[in-house]
Formats: structure tokens, C-alpha cells, sequence
């Protein structure tokens, strides 16, 4: 099944603790279902000094599931994805205002 959110889409969060937030993806894992988004879902990663980086309390991006995520259209408003056949490709929509995502 082709995805519907790739990576550089600026999506908004629907669901959880950063519910409202907007942000672009950084990495998509089809497979698992989940995203990683930049500056949302943060985590605090305790990590050991080494040669080359300090260490110390780092702050990490955690996945979080493509459920909890909606596209933001032209307008800034949260949308879905839908295919369509334009000549002789395939290419997502948004749903709410019908302007091809990617040309």
C-alpha cells in the first residue's frame, strides 16, 4: 500500500500528550505503523560520556503511531490523504481543499 505521510510532510498531532503540536517528519517506519516527528514525543535519554560527545541528559524523538498524525494542507488545517490517477501517475490529494500533495 503506498504511504500516505512521507518523510518532510508537516503534519499535526491528533492524539496524546502532544495533541495540537505541529512538525515535520524526520523518518517513517511503514512496517511498525510509526513516525518519528521533529520536536514531538521527546524523550530524555540519559547517555554515557565518551571520546568524542559530552554525555549527560539528552533529548530524543520518539516514534509515535501515523494514527495519532494528519496532514496539514495549504491552509495550515489538519487533512486526509487520498490517491488519485493524474495522466499516467499516481499522487496524493488532500482531501479537504483537492490540491495534489506532490507533483
Amino acid at each position: 500500500m503506498a504511504a500516505k505521510l512521507k518523510k518532510g510532510d508537516k503534519v499535526v498531532v491528533l492524539a496524546g500528550k502532544d495533541k495540537g503540536k505541529e512538525g515535520t517528519i524526520t523518518s517513517v517506519d511503514p512496517k511498525a505503523g510509526k513516525a518519528v516527528v521533529e520536536g514531538i514525543n521527546m524523550a530524555i535519554r540519559h547517555t554515557k560520556q565518551s571520546q568524542t560527545d559530552q554525555g549527560g541528559r539528552v533529548p530524543k524523538a520518539l516514534p509515535i503511531q501515523l494514527s495519532n498524525l494528519a496532514f496539514l494542507d495549504a491552509n495550515g488545517k489538519a487533512t486526509r490523504v487520498g490517491f488519485k490517477v493524474e495522466g499516467d501517475k499516481k499522487v496524493r490529494f488532500a482531501k479537504t481543499t483537492g490540491d495534489v500533495i506532490d507533483a
